[in-house]
């Protein structure tokens, strides 16, 4: 298995896996969205809320926004050597105290105060908007979890498709058609051939195959060739999360290895 980084930025990531099974390739995915964890509010004390919200809602809303993680710091509570009582290796303690006071404020994700400068929730997102007297405050509890478990501990949004394969055998007086049918706009017509510009932007939708009369074009995907677009939430960089993923499946096979 090989993988080859084609674009990344702070939170999205675009890379080929090669030479691997279709079953190894979802297995990948799977694992990036539902089994690596991250932190996320779990627990919610509110001591004052006179706004216009239920208590319940604010802490649903609280839950979805995503925290930086940082796995060599923080570990699952099931493992955790507290055995899930909740201590520093394992609970986040974060803090809310918002007041409207004489104008309408909006309370944003960065309002909420960490106990930790190195974990704290993504900034810009809104999570109330207060009148004025209004007050909001509050305590909550951020824990590791996974995907599988809630969606709120997802930490990213994963997709993949075939590496497209694109064969041109032969010539055509009538290329330009097979060429301007093609939606994504990479078929060229030159002099009666066909020539493809950017193969990795081809959808697979085979709609030069259907208007090439004389059938020189043929369009397969490659099932040992991947092309993945991996967009994390924040909590985690996009290579953090490929990284944990493979050394889970890694852990994954061996643990299938001893019991076989």
């Amino acid at each position: 298995m090989k993988v080859e980084i084609l674009e990344e930025t702070d939170n999205s990531m675009r890379f080929i896996l090669s030479e691997a099974h279709p079953s190894l390739a979802n297995a990948l995915r799977r694992i990036m969205v539902s089994e690596v964890p991250t932190l996320a509010i779990e627990d919610v004390t509110i001591i004052e809320n006179t706004s216009s919200l239920y208590d319940e809602i604010i802490a649903h809303r609280l839950g979805l926004i995503p925290i930086r993680t940082d796995l060599d710091i923080m570990n699952l509570r099931e493992e955790c050597v507290c055995k899930g009582e909740g201590c520093p290796n394992c609970t986040l303690k974060l803090t809310l105290n918002s007041t409207g006071k004489d104008r309408i404020i909006t309370v944003y994700s960065h309002d909420l105060k960490s106990e930790d400068e190195r974990l704290k929730p993504i900034e810009g997102i809104p999570i109330i908007k207060l009148g004025k007297e209004q007050k909001l405050v509050l305590e909550a509890e951020a824990i590791l979890g996974k995907g599988k478990d809630h969606a709120k501990w997802q930490p990213a949004v994963v997709g993949y498709k075939y590496y497209p394969a694109i064969e041109v055998n032969g010539e055509c007086e009538d290329c330009k058609k097979c060429a301007d049918v093609c939606p994504v706009n990479i078929l060229e017509s030159e002099d009666g051939k066909i020539k493809v510009i950017d193969e990795m932007k081809c959808t697979l939708c085979k709609s030069c195959v259907e208007a090439c009369e004389k059938k020189i074009i043929k369009v397969r995907g490659d099932d040992k060739k991947f092309i993945f677009t991996l967009e994390s939430t924040g909590a985690l960089k996009p290579r953090e999360i490929l990284n944990k993923a493979c050394e889970i499946l890694e852990e994954k096979a061996r643990e299938l290895a001893t019991l076989l």
